[in-house]
């Protein structure tokens, strides 16, 4: 089903950290596209500043000023490259939402063929990595967990997916229903189920710097995808278990079996083997209740009900302002006007 030619309201999302180095010529790239769209459409760009320690604050207070159409958004603190992306999604108020990253490895030029694939009816535009730069082992490893996840999460994953996305305006509402404070937002659309297509791209190399996603943050968000979207490691743990109490079963018919053919005689005690087993046993229930830990640990994070994101000002180039601090606010209230309250 092929939607109308009508004017469109366009909200670009791009999350930075510390990318002073590089958010400028970002942006030259950016507006060098999003100009001549800007002729059928209206576009706003919204940049959220994850808590950067450097001087893309200062960079991005640059930008604001010279575009009126260029939103920034402060968080108090860095939050994470998700929350950061919830807060872009959480502020865009039009018919389309597109989120990118802000290094430069995310064509821009790929938006007008989303804009595109929207118009024939897609309401999710998935980009997808092709001839990534990155190492064998970063590619094996992501490829197995997309896999990984597809089957015990019984959501089907994109392999190479990225964050670089459109979304149409009843996915992006769907996504403002789901508040789990452990998020995985390319989980979270492909869970949502809308109709959906995928934009291969050649990754480019980033503008400067380096990737701000370590080994230990991708497996942190690895460990959110995995426990927010599966119960496969509590079943895991269960059988296990199961697995000793057989073990432990046959031990004792076996044992059993000495004694009623008059053998006893031959059960010598063995410290090893029974080392072994208690080492074995040991280490069993201590992963079932390290597993069982992580639920309990993520349903106490759930239950306390903390902001996924704190807003700490807005700046855009209005008469009245340049910078407009605003408080931090409830997730309800995250899609309010920008004289309300800020999460």
């Amino acid at each position: 089903m092929r939607r109308d030619r009508r004017r469109l309201a366009i909200d670009i999302v791009v999350p930075v950290y510390n990318e002073e180095a590089v958010v400028a010529e970002f942006h030259r790239q950016l507006i060098d596209v999003v100009r001549p769209l800007r002729r059928e459409h209206d576009v706003r760009i919204c940049y959220v500043n994850d808590g950067s320690v450097d001087h893309t604050g200062a960079e991005l207070l640059k930008l604001a000023a010279d575009d009126a159409g260029v939103t920034i958004l402060e968080l108090s603190r860095n939050f994470g490259h998700q929350a950061a992306l919830t807060a872009g999604l959480d502020r865009a108020e039009g018919d389309v939402v597109i989120t990118l990253d802000g290094d430069g490895q995310h064509p821009p030029e790929l938006i007008a063929d989303m804009i595109g694939l929207y118009r024939a009816g897609y309401d999710v535009v998935l980009t997808q990595r092709v001839a990534a730069e990155a190492s064998r082992f970063k590619r094996w490893t992501s490829a197995a967990f997309y896999r990984l996840l597809s089957v015990i999460g019984n959501t089907p994953m994109t392999t190479g997916s990225a964050d670089y996305r459109l979304l149409s305006r009843p996915v992006l509402e769907a996504l403002r229903q789901m508040r789990e404070y452990h998020r995985f937002l390319r989980g979270m659309v492909a869970w949502a189920g809308y109709r959906t297509v995928v934009l291969p791209y050649a990754e480019r190399s980033r503008l400067g710097g380096s990737s701000k996603y370590s080994l230990r943050g991708m497996a942190r968000l690895a460990a959110d995808a995995t426990f927010s979207f599966s119960l496969v490691p509590l079943r895991i743990a269960l059988v296990v278990g199961s697995c000793f109490l057989l073990l432990a079963v046959a031990e004792a018919f076996y044992v059993m079996s000495f004694w009623l053919t008059g053998r006893q005689h031959l059960l010598v005690p063995g410290w090893s083997s029974l080392m072994f087993m208690l080492l074995i046993v040991g280490a069993a229930l201590m992963i079932a209740v390290g597993f069982v830990g992580v639920y309990v640990g993520y349903i106490f994070q759930e239950v306390k009900r903390r902001p996924v994101y704190l807003v700490r000002s807005v700046h855009r180039a209005t008469p009245e302002a340049a910078a407009e601090p605003e408080a931090a606010a409830e997730p309800e209230a995250a899609a309010e006007p920008e004289e309300g309250r800020e999460r």
